[in-house]
């Protein structure tokens, strides 16, 4: 059995037994058991909802600290797009490029330029895939693929198996990086990717063993900042480095990719509870003409994932500032019509189906745990309040079933059976 490793994890030290996490997870992944958190590592999708609104900062993002990259390898910085708009006054990418030299790594490759390949070849691969395969979604979000895996396994052949930006711009760079210098061992080449959410620390961490990872660290944006901002030198003009356009920079923010397509039948949709509704649509067939669907967790997309400094909107601003001074789309790819995409670029798997809903292997047993929620779910009182530690009256209903908790953990039951053995003994 494949162990899934997350980013998300809980400082049990922290956490207060609040409700707001069981409240906002997407997946019902968390239950509060005596007086702490739990989170149920089948059901997450490390989405950072409970990251974003845990008011004591229990939630915590797992990735590579600064400090202990191997500063004797040849580091490649592999920035996100949504780095650019984490600066206010940035007209020029090169400032951010630079800075990222001077902070002491070997090389940059900006993941915007891997995405402006990615749009070639996801509508190459739209072409030659045709009408039958509508709506193509798109991988680029690790947690919309992780959701889909687990909760939407009809939808799974409708995903883009383009390997995403992030996985590509590590594969050019290391490639280029061995190109220019032949000196170079393959072993002493490493890229860290400067991250704005867990969800790709968790893409990265589970990377099969039979397959090669072209991403060696993840670092987290919000890290890196104060670091990166000491190091951009305004006041000098800095080397052009910059290899991508307004294509790749658009990528950070809602609709970027979907636009970039240049197809008019797209659905943009970001915030994890969206995409819920979405996939549900998509699932029941309510969306016949639409021919492509981009979907991030985070609110405004990449620039409001949770290892992120500015405000997404504020961010979002900021970029496309910076796009006014871009080419459109400065990388391309030629694929002759009628020839396949390079194998190696197909590379995205949607996963295993392993729906943890399965409340038994043995399907008869499984029937009976499920008519036994139901007639619980009928005792208790629908109001969906959480005091119980679980996020719904029938997530309660499911956790008594399994085992996990008691029917009389639900404070409301218990108090309105206390009143009617009040009245009862008045009378």
């Amino acid at each position: 059995m494949i162990v899934y490793k997350h980013s998300v994890s809980l400082d049990p030290e922290k956490c207060k037994g609040c409700t707001n996490c069981l409240r906002r997870c997407p997946t019902q992944a968390i239950r509060i058991r005596n007086g702490k958190a739990r989170i149920n590592s089948t059901l997450c999708i490390d989405c950072g909802e409970c990251i974003r609104h845990c008011p004591y900062k229990a939630k915590k993002a797992t990735f590579d600290e600064w400090d202990s990259l191997d500063r004797e390898k040849y580091l490649i910085a592999l920035p996100a797009p949504s780095l650019f708009g984490q600066f206010a006054n940035l007209d020029d990418a090169d400032y951010l490029l630079q800075g990222l030299i001077n902070l002491g790594f070997s090389e940059v490759f900006e993941v915007a330029k891997a995405a402006e390949l990615v749009t070639d070849y996801t509508r190459a691969y739209m072409q030659r895939m045709g009408d039958a395969h509508m709506p193509f979604i798109s991988t680029a979000c690790p947690v919309v693929v992780r959701l889909i895996s687990l909760r939407f396994p009809t939808l799974r052949s409708k995903m883009v198996p383009v390997m995403p930006p992030i996985e590509l711009a590590g594969k050019l760079a290391k490639e280029r990086a061995l190109k220019d210098h032949p000196e170079l061992n393959p072993d002493n080449v490493k890229t860290v990717f400067i991250s704005p959410c867990p969800a790709k620390v968790s893409w990265v961490k589970n990377t099969p063993a039979e397959k090669d990872c072209y991403i060696d660290y993840v670092v987290s944006m919000s890290d890196i900042y104060f670091r990166l901002l000491s190091k951009m030198d305004r006041g000098r003009i800095p080397q052009v480095m910059s290899e991508s356009g307004m294509i790749g920079m658009s990528w950070p923010s809602s609709g970027g990719e979907a636009s970039a397509l240049m197809n008019d039948h797209y659905l943009a949709a970001d915030g994890i509870e969206n995409i819920i509704r979405v996939l549900d649509d998509i699932e029941m067939g309510h969306f016949p003409d639409l021919k492509f669907v981009e979907m991030n967790a985070c609110p405004g997309g990449c620039v409001g994932g949770v290892m992120t400094v500015e405000n997404p909107y504020i961010a979002r601003v900021r970029i496309r500032s910076l796009q006014r001074y871009m080419q459109i789309q400065q990388n391309h790819i030629a694929i002759p019509e009628g020839e396949p995409l390079p194998h190696e670029i197909l590379t995205v798997e949607p996963g295993e189906y392993s729906s943890a809903e399965i409340l038994d292997a043995d399907r008869m047993r499984s029937f009976r745990m499920m008519s036994e929620i139901e007639r619980i779910r009928n005792l208790l009182p629908g109001m969906d309040c959480g005091s119980c530690g679980a996020p719904t009256c029938r997530a309660h209903a499911e956790d008594v079933v399994r085992g996990e908790s008691k029917l009389d953990d639900c404070v409301i039951r218990m108090r309105e059976l206390l009143r009617e053995l009040e009245r009862d003994d008045g009378k």
